[in-house]
């Protein structure tokens, strides 16, 4: 079976994938769109998950082949098998509209997530409702065909979408644990997600912010091995082509991902759940968690007399009245802050901190396993040095910290006149 990609062209899919990515739970993917509101401000952004999701699992099988060339025993086979269907499935478990509806999920024990990933009780996320689909629910049936072809766990599959595994040994090759690595492709700050996702959002949104040299990239990617942990690698001398591909996540974050009207109309999404706490939650039950998609959400928000629903389908958001860029007029924007809380005006601030990145904080995947920058030498093949990312480019760490944006929205019209004077004396100060 193949597919075809606009972005990868045509893309080739097992036989013993078929049931899987035709399975209705797979197949809800359709109708969960990338970028949630974001088709308001570029209405090509209508592409899903569904196709994002297979296009994760090709450029992961063009890394897979190009670190591990002329490998194909069984073992590996299934750790590449394993890594397909962990970059296939890393979104199954996405609500509507993406992250804005985690806020309406139930808590975690709710979802009677198997034993191995039961933690500590507290709001349920998408990656629970993932554990859930892959290892506990009528989906999990459908890996009958790989498990029988590779020897697929769902288990695996699921603890390499969270990054922790209780059994090394099923990524364990000739002594080298190779979880670490898988992991790292399928979530990290080079992933095969985000070389898809820059990709493909570039494209269905018009824009050319997101591109990069994704061969080149893949080329240079590496094995490094460390107390018999394999960790991604990247050649020393592809380390300009990663700081490009971080740039071009920096570009598409502040031109797309955080446009201001589509996350603006996220805030608005959460006023609604807030103010309309009996009129949409997301089921714990798994099986009809199915039925949750972006074509189920709006229905409800059409139907919905709340003023938050009604104007998310008009696309009508308050006016966005300030905005910051980095330190510059921040004390401009705490001055207005008190005088909207002082008045009691109702306003939505978006901010940009926490958004960029997940990956340098000091809890991050980043550090648990670090991509590692390789030195080879031409004159001898044994050999090489090795360091960790943070130490070959800080760039992107800067961009988040310097590069910071605040905005306030409020329905400044409908402010009295010396309300509206008031506020722009503040900002025009």
């Amino acid at each position: 079976m193949e597919i075809r990609d606009p972005v990868h062209g045509s893309i080739a899919i097992h036989d013993s994938e078929i049931q899987i990515i035709e399975h209705p739970f797979f197949q809800r993917l359709r109708n969960i769109k990338q970028l949630g509101f974001s088709e308001y401000v570029f209405p090509g952004a209508t592409h899903t998950r569904y196709l994002h999701s297979i296009g994760v699992m090709h450029i992961s099988t063009l890394v897979f082949d190009s670190l591990f060339k002329d490998q194909h025993s069984k073992d590996m086979l299934r750790l590449k098998e394993s890594l397909r269907l962990a970059c296939l499935l890393h979104d199954i478990g996405h609500a509507p509209l993406s992250h804005s509806t985690e806020s309406v999920m139930p808590q975690v024990s709710a979802l009677k997530l198997p034993k191995q990933f039961q933690k500590n009780e507290r709001q349920a996320s998408h990656e629970d409702y993932t554990i859930k689909s892959i290892t506990d629910s009528s989906f999990t049936n459908s890996f009958t065909g790989v498990t029988k072809e590779f020897g697929i766990d769902p288990k695996a599959i699921a603890e390499l979408v969270i990054g922790e595994t209780t059994d090394s040994s099923y990524f364990t090759v000739q002594g080298i644990n190779y979880f670490p690595l898988l992991h790292q492709l399928v979530s990290s700050e080079m992933d095969c997600d985000r070389m898809d996702y820059l990709l493909r959002d570039s494209y269905f949104c018009g824009v050319s912010y997101g591109k990069f040299d994704l061969d080149w990239i893949i080329d240079n990617l590496k094995i490094s091995i460390e107390n018999n942990m394999a960790y991604l690698g990247i050649s020393e001398r592809a380390i300009s082509t990663f700081d490009d591909f971080l740039l071009s996540r920096f570009h598409m974050f502040m031109m797309v991902y955080f446009h201001y009207r589509a996350v603006c109309l996220e805030q608005m999404l959460l006023r609604y759940f807030e103010s309309a706490t009996s009129e949409y939650a997301i089921p714990a039950e798994i099986e009809a968690y199915q039925e949750h998609d972006d074509s189920y959400l709006y229905r409800v928000l059409k139907k919905s007399d709340n003023v938050w629903a009604k104007r998310i389908v008009m696309n009508n958001i308050p006016k966005k009245i300030l905005e910051t860029f980095g330190t510059v007029r921040l004390d401009q924007m705490h001055e207005l802050e008190r005088y909207l809380q002082s008045q009691k005006i109702d306003y939505i601030k978006c901010s940009s901190t926490g958004r960029l990145s997940k990956y340098y904080s000091e809890n991050s995947p980043q550090n648990m396993y670090p991509m590692k920058v390789i030195r080879e030498s031409s004159l001898s093949k044994n050999y090489h040095t090795v360091k960790n990312i943070q130490e070959a480019t800080d760039l992107f760490q800067k961009y988040s910290e310097s590069h910071a944006v605040n905005r306030i929205h409020c329905d400044f019209d409908d402010l009295e006149p010396a309300a509206q004077e008031e506020i722009l004396k503040i900002i025009q100060a």
